[in-house]
């Protein structure tokens, strides 16, 4: 059981967890066909934060614990958050039958917005762009960084191997900027790896694997 009070099954539902020297990382439930509820406590409060928005707006059920050597700095635990999440969407997803597999979203908040766009091709690519913004000028919130966002991304998207580019602009505050980010992320993932009847089970490709 978990703390949403339902069984595990094997469709596109894990537990999974990460253990190093450095850090412990467990996901108890990572439900990709979920309703967007969850329990996340990783120290990193705004991590914390972000990481709730990505899942409610995303419909991923995900319960997430993590601890690690915050009094070195939070860069190891926030890189190996994005590590785990990876790794366990890429173990829910199996082998991608039916999926969308390629989608986008756009999120404004207040005056920043992001653009996500997302391929679950089983090749990873990173781009993080900044449209007239200048990032020198997105100051540190609550300890977190634009820097520290990067690595996060980066990691997720290239242990789920997909190809994931992120456009930020408008005026903002970092948290204005991640706010958007995340929430565009969830929902271009979850239009992505969702279901189309049409696809009749097969593999999304025209060369029948990813």
């Amino acid at each position: 059981m978990n703390i949403f009070g339902k069984k595990l099954s094997s469709a596109r539902k894990i537990a999974y967890q990460r253990k190093s020297r450095e850090t412990q990382i467990e996901i108890p439930l990572l439900n990709i066909d979920g309703k967007g509820l969850s329990k996340i406590e990783t120290t990193i409060g705004f991590l914390d934060h972000m990481l709730t928005l990505f899942t409610y707006h995303g419909l991923f059920d995900t319960e997430l614990n993590a601890k690690g050597d915050t009094h070195v700095d939070r860069h190891h635990l926030n890189e190996d958050i994005g590590i785990a999440l990876g790794e366990a969407f890429k173990k829910a997803l199996g082998d991608c039958r039916g999926i969308t597999r390629i989608a986008s979203a756009e999120v404004p908040m207040d005056h920043a917005y992001a653009k996500v766009l997302v391929d679950l091709s089983n090749r990873y690519a990173f781009r993080f762009r900044l449209n007239s913004v200048e990032e020198a000028s997105i100051n540190e919130d609550e300890g977190y960084t634009l820097h520290y966002a990067k690595d996060f991304l980066e990691s997720f998207a290239k242990k789920l191997s997909i190809n994931l580019h992120i456009e930020i602009g408008g005026e903002g505050d970092l948290h204005h900027y991640l706010e958007a980010v995340f929430k565009a992320l969830g929902i271009a993932l979850d239009r992505a790896s969702g279901i189309d009847p049409r696809r009749d089970n097969q593999v999304p490709s025209s060369k029948g694997i990813l």
